[in-house]
């Protein structure tokens, strides 16, 4: 397994059950930066067991400042691509607190991640950008990701969800 990653500034670390509460509160500042606050509904007691119960869904990675605070997180699971026959590492969210920005944290998170995928054999290492979201966009075409234009995300969430899945 890919040992953390440290600088002088930070430390890249698995998650751990202590993380969760703080996980909650980046993700609710993600929810404010991308206009989404009225879908967030995470909390710890909701989030914990998918990362840590007895069937983990996801696994997250955190950075640790050096004055021990979580300055920045990214969670990712497990997706499988049919063409390729290999699974990928899909990255859901990752997010780097104002204070903590320009730091390298997010690219080396990303980095990270994309070491992980290779040693898992993934075929792919992806996540989705807002388009509106062109430093992010920037930094990504800049590490090498390609954005994919001729893709759109389709959802269906809450009660078209319910509704959907019914004969």
């Amino acid at each position: 397994m890919t040992p953390p990653t440290a600088s002088s500034a930070f430390t890249l670390r698995a998650a751990e059950p202590r993380d969760v509460p703080a996980i909650v509160g980046l993700i609710g500042e993600l929810a404010e930066f991308e206009h989404l606050t009225h879908l967030m509904q995470a909390t710890p007691e909701t989030l914990a067991p998918h990362l840590f119960g007895p069937k983990p869904v996801a696994e997250a990675w955190v950075a640790e400042m050096a004055d021990g605070s979580v300055g920045a997180f990214a969670l990712c699971f497990t997706n499988f691509s049919t063409f390729l026959a290999k699974p990928g590492l899909y990255l859901e969210d990752l997010y780097v607190k104002q204070a903590h920005r320009g730091l390298g944290i997010g690219q080396a998170l990303l980095k990270h991640l994309g070491r992980i995928a290779n040693e898992r054999g993934c075929g792919r290492f992806e996540w989705s950008v807002l388009d509106w979201n062109e430093n992010a966009i920037r930094l990504y075409e800049k590490m090498g990701a390609t954005v994919m234009p001729d893709w759109r995300i389709c959802r269906v969430a809450g009660d078209a969800l319910a509704k959907f899945g019914q004969a």
